[in-house]
């Protein structure tokens, strides 16, 4: 049988390993194609691709096992769970992948696109621009077809050059920016703010107006400290929560 192939990483050495590597495998679970295969690779397959430890990578698909991503079969190996609950809440511990993993797993349909003027709330993250390139879309639990968030990106002209609007029906727009168009990402900075829907929202998520929902705003930075992209989005309260860890130095 073939087993799942999943994304590689670099990994940060100030950040545990065992967490960076659940989450970018977290996020190549929850972002495969739908015929992938179900099986992972073995505990020493897996830690040596990733670069680790067999005893951290043991860590980490604990982890993903307690979430209910993967179940673990002695003498038959481990295999992604293909019912697993997709809204599962995020920890946040600083890595980019958690990011990726935050935002995967979903299906998203691309409502809009195309040039907008720079949002006044985020002038000051572009200088100089008079536009944006801006994205909107809804992404739904891919087993029940329930709207779960929806998401706008302001991205610099420039980098949006190189993506595909087919790109951001499949991935995040994190991975998007790293994977595909190649940038290096050595900062994101997250805020999340609990707010009541607006019209807007209740309808596009199917909720009561004015219940509550998680407001996110992710500003994405390049190597040179300017701003990439700026991301809003939009989640039901009822399905997601945000965990942030901090650990000693």
């Amino acid at each position: 049988m073939t087993a799942f192939a999943p994304d590689s990483i670099v990994l940060n050495r100030k950040l545990p390993l065992w967490y960076q590597v659940s989450q970018s495998l977290r996020a190549s679970i929850l972002g495969r194609p739908p015929k992938a295969p179900l099986r992972l690779p073995t505990e020493e397959q897996l830690a040596l691709h990733y670069g680790v430890s067999v005893l951290t990578m043991r860590q980490a698909l604990k982890e993903l096992e307690d979430e209910g991503l993967i179940s673990r079969h002695r003498r038959r190996g481990t295999f992604i769970d293909p019912d697993a609950r997709q809204g599962a809440p995020v920890r946040l511990l600083g890595s980019v992948d958690a990011i990726v993993a935050q935002q995967s797993g979903m299906a998203a349909k691309l409502l809009a696109h195309g040039t907008a003027p720079v949002p006044g709330e985020f002038a000051e993250h572009f200088a100089g621009l008079d536009e944006v390139a801006a994205y909107h879309r809804l992404r739904s639990d891919e087993q029940t077809g329930e709207p779960t968030n929806h998401a706008r990106n302001y991205v610099r002209p420039e980098v949006a050059a190189g993506i595909a609007p087919g790109d951001l029906e499949r991935w995040p727009m994190t991975k998007v920016l790293r994977d595909v168009v190649g940038v290096e990402i050595p900062r994101i900075t997250d805020t999340v703010q609990a707010r009541l829907a607006d019209p807007e929202t209740a309808r596009l998520l199917d909720v009561p107006l004015l219940s509550p929902i998680l407001h996110y705003t992710g500003i994405t930075y390049g190597t040179d400290g300017r701003v990439l992209d700026v991301a809003v989005i939009q989640y039901r309260g009822d399905r997601f929560s945000f965990t942030v860890t901090l650990e000693a130095t």
